[in-house]
């Protein structure tokens, strides 16, 4: 469980999220994970991002361990109920898992199957309530487990902007705290203002902020985003991407850029998100001056 001693000793992660394939051809997932993992700490298997049906994460992080690569199972609000996901971290940990993140899930409009009906039988706070309560030995319908799990929990936490806004996030942190939550993964992060203004209120909390850090692959994804997410991506960083004979290879200098602004303001690690990139890893690696081999 290298994650959970290098959170607990105060050293910088890294978390490199993993796509498992849209199909059973599985090499290439492999094949960038190994590629890296003498230098990430573990990998994030997404649940079906953006509602888009692949491989489940849960067959993803199995296969990655299977290999001797340490895992973040996804666990997802949108698409079980509340026998399949205990089934599903009782099997993941079972077989080697030892990291949870507990995650809603985006709605299914937003994927490639517009007839699926979205489950949700269980929220967020329910299913890190029902984490806890199978690493306590019951189930929750109160039945005694023949041996509990247990996993180092995570989930996710907003970038709130405003002051208001920041206050009623940390009161949502507390209660994911209260239920067992040790480390939170933010959405992805481009200029680290808001987010420092944020984790100034967090002091003294028992529990690790890892900010996300997205490769952009073209102007046209950024301006996407720019239209329809927060936070913003900089001007600069599009202007740079416009103006390189090399887009990728500056799309690549830009996530190593943040990575090591977040390193060098002391933020707990990264999550590094490449959504299909996943080649690009040692690029990014190797720019952002963190050791790096196969």
């Amino acid at each position: 469980m290298q994650l959970q001693k290098k959170l607990a000793s105060g050293e910088f992660v890294i978390l490199a999220e993993m796509e498992p394939p849209k199909g059973t051809d599985v090499v290439a997932m492999v094949a960038n994970a190994a590629n890296v993992k003498r230098t990430v700490d573990a990998f994030v298997i997404p649940e079906m991002s953006n509602a888009v049906m692949k491989m489940s994460s849960l067959g993803g992080a199995l296969l990655l361990q299977s290999k001797g690569l340490e895992t973040v199972l996804q666990c997802c609000c949108r698409d079980r109920n509340r026998l399949a996901l205990q089934g599903d971290l009782l099997a993941a940990q079972a077989l080697g898992v030892p990291n949870v993140m507990a995650v809603s899930g985006e709605e299914i409009t937003h994927g490639d199957h517009h007839k699926a009906r979205a489950v949700n039988d269980l929220d967020l706070m329910e299913l890190l309530a029902a984490i806890q309560t199978l690493q306590k030995g019951r189930d929750l319908a109160g039945v005694d487990l023949q041996g509990a799990p247990s996993f180092l929990v995570g989930s996710t936490v907003k970038i709130p902007t405003s002051d208001a806004a920041r206050l009623d996030e940390v009161a949502e942190l507390d209660k994911k705290i209260a239920t067992g939550v040790k480390f939170f993964i933010t959405p992805p992060v481009y200029e680290t203002a808001a987010l420092e203004k944020f984790t100034s209120l967090l002091k003294g909390r028992p529990v690790s902020i890892i900010p996300t850090v997205l490769l952009l692959k073209s102007v046209g994804m950024a301006r996407y985003i720019n239209r329809l997410l927060e936070p913003k991506i900089p001007e600069d960083f599009i202007n740079r991407i416009q103006k390189a004979s090399d887009r990728v290879r500056e799309c690549v200098q830009i996530a190593a850029e943040i990575i090591t602004t977040l390193k060098n303001r002391g933020f707990n690690g990264v999550n590094i998100s490449t959504i299909g990139w996943e080649d690009k890893l040692p690029a990014i690696l190797a720019a952002a001056g963190l050791e790096f081999g196969g």
